[in-house]
Order: C-alpha cells, then sequence, then structure tokens
C-alpha cells in the first residue's frame, strides 16, 4: 500500500480502529470512558428521577390546601 492510499476515509478508518483494537493502552482508555460514561448516565438519571418524584410530592400535597382555600367562604 501507498502512503496516498492510507488517505481514503475508508482505509483511514480501519487502520485507526485496528491500532485501538491491538494497543492495550487504547483499549484501557475506552473501557474506562466507558465505565465513567455509564456510571455518569445513571447518576443522571438518579437525579431526574429523584427531582421528578420530589416535585410529584410537592404537587400532592400542595393540591389539598389549594382544595381548602377555594373551599372556605370568603370573610364579610
Amino acid at each position: 500500500m501507498d502512503l496516498e492510499d492510507f488517505l481514503e476515509p475508508e482505509i483511514a478508518i480501519v487502520a485507526v480502529v485496528t491500532a485501538a483494537v491491538f494497543s492495550p493502552r487504547v483499549r484501557n482508555f475506552l473501557r474506562r470512558g466507558a465505565v465513567y460514561g455509564l456510571a455518569g448516565a445513571l447518576i443522571a438519571g438518579d437525579a431526574v428521577t429523584s427531582f421528578a418524584r420530589s416535585l410529584g410530592q410537592g404537587f400532592q400535597q400542595a393540591a389539598p390546601s389549594a382544595v381548602q382555600a377555594t373551599e372556605q367562604p370568603a370573610p364579610d
């Protein structure tokens, strides 16, 4: 293969992927990145779920007091 062949996108991508697969340092970096990425996604999901749950509880607590305020007669 000539050097010019490596400038074609398909061959360059295959060369980079092959180098990554056979390089222990790159595999370790990709594995660590996948673990940290998954952990970040799980933490973000927990935060969103917790926020939605607390928001729902706030609405449930506010609803009865709003109903009581509308049922009370107006002062004369």
